[in-house]
């Protein structure tokens, strides 16, 4: 269950469309998210990891795309995705250091699965995403394990803490504090409704660029607490997911709308920030090693994507709203701390 505030506690409207019964990407059938978080000692960081749906996602992979708004990032398994529009792994958060780790751990979990078909595999894609938390969290001293990556999918579910959980304990976000956030809409089409869900990893922004609702609370903020952060930098990781039939070009479009949520917040996409976004859709899986020379895959009309690019839009500037208000106040490494956007907001502290 979530801890701490989210956009409807402090009475924050964003956008128009509907939100999912849970406001999370795990209103999306099957998606799941877990943590493994790392609070003590010098250490603020942690693991998250996203599943992307019930099942074998080696045996059934799904149509995916990728886009890169700003490439100051180290996210690992983007290549495959783009060249082959599938997405085959489940999807880990962590530190810049150790996406090594968090990598290796996925591949031994890929194995894992493996030896209960029978052990074939000899390739696969682990995607790991990461954002640097050194300012919060001692990270030379890489903390996270593959103990770790194990713990965050054993307790992965629907509805999952946001803030300053697993990957996103040391995070920092428009000089507040940052972490895991995420929302989700419900999309009406003419044989049902669908969902479109998005987690973030906000870890990005300057304090006196932030805006809520429009209003440029950042620059009152910035007057009560002094000068924050002077340069952009650290990263906004971005995963949207659905069960719309979509390909893995409208996908790719998708993606490109995170953007327009994270600059509605007031980032510019700084010089040392890396903006990446994944999109996935649980419709159309392709059975892996498929004897068929061809596959039907269904997708929505391209004139109909207007209300799905609005929904990415506001589950954007939603979920990083979410991952500071849902985050408390963290003293970190060598003393230094974020303030928790709760804290600030009128009616957001407790």
């Amino acid at each position: 269950m979530s801890v701490g505030k989210r956009v409807g506690d402090v009475g924050i409207k964003v956008g128009e469309l509907p939100s999912g019964p849970l406001g999370k990407i795990g209103d999306v059938p099957g998606v799941r998210v877990g943590h493994a978080t790392i609070d003590e000692g010098n250490g603020r960081t942690g693991v998250t990891v996203l599943l992307p749906g019930g099942g074998d996602i080696f045996e059934r992979k799904f149509e995916a795309a990728s886009h890169v708004l700003n490439g100051f990032g180290k996210t690992a398994g983007l290549v495959q995705i783009d060249e082959l529009g599938t997405l085959e792994s489940p999807i880990a958060f962590t530190n810049t250091l150790n996406v090594g780790v968090v990598s290796d751990a996925l591949v031994e979990y890929a194995l894992d699965l493996d030896r209960l078909r029978g052990g074939r595999l000899t390739s696969v894609n682990p995607v790991v995403c990461e954002c640097n938390d050194s300012y919060l969290n001692d990270i030379r001293s890489r903390f996270v394990r593959k103990e770790h990556v194990f713990e965050a999918i054993a307790s992965a579910s629907a509805d999952f803490e946001e803030g300053g959980v697993g990957a996103g304990t040391g995070m920092s976000c428009h000089g507040l504090k940052g972490g895991i956030g995420s929302a989700s809409r419900i999309l009406g089409f003419d044989d049902g409704d669908y969902v479109l869900g998005m987690l973030v990893l906000s870890n990005h922004g300057l304090l006196r660029d932030l805006r809520v609702a429009g209003r440029r609370i950042g620059e009152e903020l910035a007057g009560k607490m002094g000068a924050v952060n002077a340069v952009e930098r650290g990263s906004c990781i971005s995963v949207i997911a659905t069960d719309l039939p979509l390909s893995s070009r409208q996908l790719g479009r998708l993606c490109r709308r995170v953007g327009v949520g994270l600059a509605r917040l007031g980032s510019y996409l700084g010089h040392g920030s890396g903006e990446i976004a994944i999109a996935f859709s649980t419709a159309n899986a392709a059975p892996n090693d498929s004897a068929a020379d061809f596959r039907e895959c269904r997708c929505l009309n391209e004139d109909r994507l207007d209300r799905v690019f609005r929904a990415v839009a506001e589950c954007a500037e939603e979920s990083v709203l979410n991952s500071m208000l849902a985050a408390r106040r963290t003293v970190g490494f060598m003393g230094r701390s974020r303030e928790s956007l709760a804290d600030w907001y009128p009616g957001g502290a407790s």
